[in-house]
């Protein structure tokens, strides 16, 4: 790391988007603290993808953190009773996680503030994703302004800022983004539901989106099926 450069936390849960969040702040000259998190999630096929990302994006620390989301439940992906839908559905679907994105930047906001950081990176997109209401600018700029209220640095006048360079792409605009950057996607999950080798199921909502992704920037799909026809 050089003594001039300004640290980051990335949040990164091992999918598409955090991956390429992380090449682009580790492009800008950012010196990256990668934080994911154990929340309670299906399988463990992510965290082990957050694993190998930071160790090909070159994070200065890779930082993995409890937390028992599914100890309250009230979403597909933290509660084994609720089903990962297989069709794209109305509204909101099945698959938000109440408070997940507020919970995380909480984190990611407590670990800046130890490491003097003050840029927070997150994968959040408004145009190719699920509606969920954490993923919008409205939200980010209303965590902005609290972290800036709600912390030590804040009041004292080092203010903290939430990069979201993904935010108004579409997915094959961010898959080329990290193509460019050398971004290895065949070490990247994202499926709601993959097996316990990372084999994505290719039917849930997150694997759709990908996979129309890739078709659309041009980019062979290194995605690993569990069913080799999908």
């Amino acid at each position: 790391m050089n003594s001039n450069q300004e640290k980051a936390v990335v949040l990164l849960s091992g999918g598409l988007d955090s991956a390429t969040t992380l090449a682009i702040a580790r492009q800008r000259g950012y010196a990256c603290y990668a934080l994911s998190l154990e929340y309670g999630q299906r399988h463990a096929a992510e965290l082990n993808a957050a694993r190998r990302v930071a160790r090909h994006l070159q994070a200065l620390e890779h930082k993995v953190i409890r937390i028992g989301l599914e100890s309250i439940g009230g979403s597909a992906l933290t509660d084994q009773t609720i089903q990962v839908p297989e069709a794209l559905s109305e509204g909101i679907p099945v698959t938000y996680v109440p408070a997940r994105n507020t919970v995380f930047l909480s984190l990611a906001l407590g670990w800046a503030e130890v490491l003097g950081a003050r840029h927070l990176f997150i994968g959040v997109n408004a145009v190719d994703y699920s509606g969920y209401p954490d993923c919008r600018p409205e939200f980010i700029r209303a965590f902005e302004n609290l972290a800036n209220l709600a912390t030590k640095a804040g009041v004292e006048g080092e203010r903290f800022i939430i990069e979201t360079p993904l935010i108004t792409l579409s997915k094959a605009q961010i898959i080329r983004q990290g193509a460019a950057l050398g971004l290895d996607y065949g070490i990247t999950v994202s499926c709601y539901q993959a097996d316990p080798d990372g084999l994505a199921c290719g039917v849930c909502d997150s694997c759709r989106l990908r996979a129309r992704g890739f078709a659309e920037a041009g980019v062979a799909d290194p995605t690993r099926y569990a069913d080799p026809m999908t």
